[in-house]
C-alpha cells in the first residue's frame, strides 16, 4: 500500500485558486496521454510474452555463470534500480547480473574484460535505435571477447538483442546472425519501458515477475494521485521552486533516485521549462547538503519516499533502528519546512517488489502528466542529440 501527503508541508506555498484551475484540466491532460501514441506502457503485457521472458531467464540461469546487461538511461535504469533495491548489501546470493554500457572509461572496460574472460557469460544488449555510442562500444568489446572464446554457432547462444521490432542496426544484425531477440514497442519510449523485456528479462533472473506485474498494474488506481502530484510540482515551479530533491532513507534506494532523475529530467527539460531533479540519501547527505537545504537559496522543494515498515533487524538502546530512521525523516521534513522548503511525502507500507512496481507506474504517470502541464512533449528528448552530434564531428564521423 502507498499513501501520499501532498498537504501538510505544502499547502502554504500553493494558491488554492491556481490549484483548482489546474485540477480542472485533469480529463483534458489524461486524454492527451491516451492520444499521444506513446502510452503503450499503460497497456497490459501479454501472457505469451511474459511466459517467453520467464523461460528465457530460466535457460540463462541454467546455461551461464552470469549475464551482462548492456544499455544506458531508460534502457536499463529501471531493472538496475530494482536489482539494487532488493539484493543483499554485501553477500550477493543472486544469479550474477552485471550492468555495463554506462561509461567510456577504458579502465572499467579493461577490468570488466579481465573479470569475464574465464566466465561463461551471455550478453543482453538493449538499444531501441542500435546507435547509442556507449552501448555500441561496450557491446563490440564484449562481443569480441565472446568471438575469441566460442565458434560461430556457440556464439549465437550467448547474445540476446532487445531493440526495435523492425528497424535499426541491432535488428539487422540479430536477424542476420540468428540471435535471440526481444522488442521494445514503438509506442513505448525508453524511460517508460519498465514493463517491456528491456527491464523484465534482467529482473526475471532473480525475482518473481508475477509480483512485479501485479504491482505495476495496481498503479492504475493512482491516476488521481499522480495527476495531483504533477499539478503541485507545476505550481511550485511557478513559485520559483526549480529543483526537486528526491529524499530516501534506505541506501539501497539510491539507484531508484537515479531512475527518477532520468525519468523527470528527460521528460520535462525542454523549451526552457522543467524541474531539475536531484536526490539525497539520508541520513548521509544531511551532513553535506542539509545545511544548504535548511538555510540556503530557496530554489527547491523535496519529495520524501518513506518506508513505513521494515524487518526489525537491529535495536539501539531498546528502540528499533527502523523507528529511529523514520523519526529522523519526520523531523527533517518539519525542519526543512520551517526553513521555507515545501515537502511532499510518499509513504510505502513496506519495501517489496509489488509496492515498488506500483510506485514506478505512479511516477511514470506523474511525469507524463507533468510534461503536458508544461506544454511540452513528454516522450521525446531532442536535446540529448546535441552532444552526440558534437562527438561525431570531433571523431570525424559526420
Amino acid at each position: 500500500m502507498i499513501k501520499f501527503d501532498f498537504k501538510t508541508y505544502v499547502e502554504p506555498f500553493i494558491e488554492k485558486e491556481e490549484y483548482q484551475k489546474l485540477m480542472s484540466k485533469k480529463e483534458d491532460v489524461m486524454q492527451q496521454l491516451q492520444k499521444s501514441g506513446m502510452a503503450g506502457w499503460t497497456d497490459r503485457i501479454s501472457n505469451e510474452l511474459l511466459k517467453e521472458i520467464k523461460e528465457t531467464a530460466k535457460q540463462i540461469k541454467h546455461q551461464f555463470d552470469c549475464m551482462v546487461v548492456i544499455g544506458i538511461g531508460g534502457s536499463f535504469l529501471g531493472s538496475y534500480a530494482f536489482d539494487q533495491m532488493f539484493k543483499n548489501y554485501f553477500e550477493n546470493k543472486n544469479f550474477e547480473v552485471i550492468y555495463a554500457g554506462t561509461t567510456l572509461s577504458s579502465k572499467y572496460l579493461d577490468e570488466l574484460l579481465n573479470y569475464l574472460k574465464n566466465k561463461n557469460f551471455c550478453i543482453d544488449v538493449i538499444s531501441k535505435s542500435g546507435t547509442t555510442m556507449e552501448t555500441t562500444i561496450t557491446y563490440k568489446v564484449l562481443k569480441d571477447l565472446l568471438k575469441r572464446k566460442y565458434e560461430e554457432e556457440e556464439l549465437k547462444k550467448h547474445i540476446i538483442v532487445t531493440t526495435d521490432k523492425k528497424e535499426g542496426i541491432l535488428r539487422e544484425e540479430a536477424e542476420k546472425e540468428g540471435y535471440k531477440t526481444f522488442e521494445i514497442p514503438n509506442n513505448i519510449g525508453g524511460r517508460y519501458s519498465f514493463i517491456t523485456p528491456a527491464h523484465l528479462l534482467p529482473i526475471a533472473l532473480n525475482y518473481d515477475l508475477d509480483d512485479v506485474i501485479v504491482g505495476y498494474y495496481r498503479g492504475k488506481r493512482l491516476t488521481d494521485q499522480a495527476y495531483e502530484y504533477a499539478v503541485i510540482r507545476n505550481l511550485l515551479f511557478k513559485k520559483k521552486k526549480y529543483i526537486e530533491n528526491f529524499c530516501v532513507y534506505e541506501e539501497n534506494m539510491a539507484s531508484f533516485t537515479e531512475w527518477l532523475k532520468q525519468l523527470f529530467g528527460e521528460t520535462e527539460g525542454k523549451k526552457g521549462v522543467g524541474i531539475f531533479p536531484t536526490s539525497t540519501i539520508h541520513t548521509r547527505d544531511l551532513h553535506s547538503l542539509g545545511q544548504f537545504i535548511q538555510e540556503g537559496n530557496k530554489i527547491l522543494f523535496e519529495t520524501f519516499i518513506k518506508v513505513e515498515k521494515q524487518e526489525e533487524y537491529l535495536e539501539y538502546e531498546g528502540t528499533p533502528l527502523q523507528e529511529i530512521n523514520n523519526i529522523v525523516e519526520d523531523s527533517v521534513m518539519k525542519a526543512h519546512y520551517s526553513g521555507g522548503v515545501p515537502c511532499l511525502e510518499i509513504i510505502l507500507q513496506e519495501l517489496d517488489a509489488e509496492t515498488i512496481s506500483t510506485l514506478i507506474y505512479f511516477f511514470q504517470l506523474a511525469a507524463a502528466y507533468s510534461g503536458f502541464l508544461f506544454g511540452i512533449n513528454p516522450f521525446d528528448q531532442p536535446g540529448v542529440e546535441v552532444y552526440k552530434k558534437e562527438v561525431r564531428e570531433a571523431l570525424g564521423k559526420e
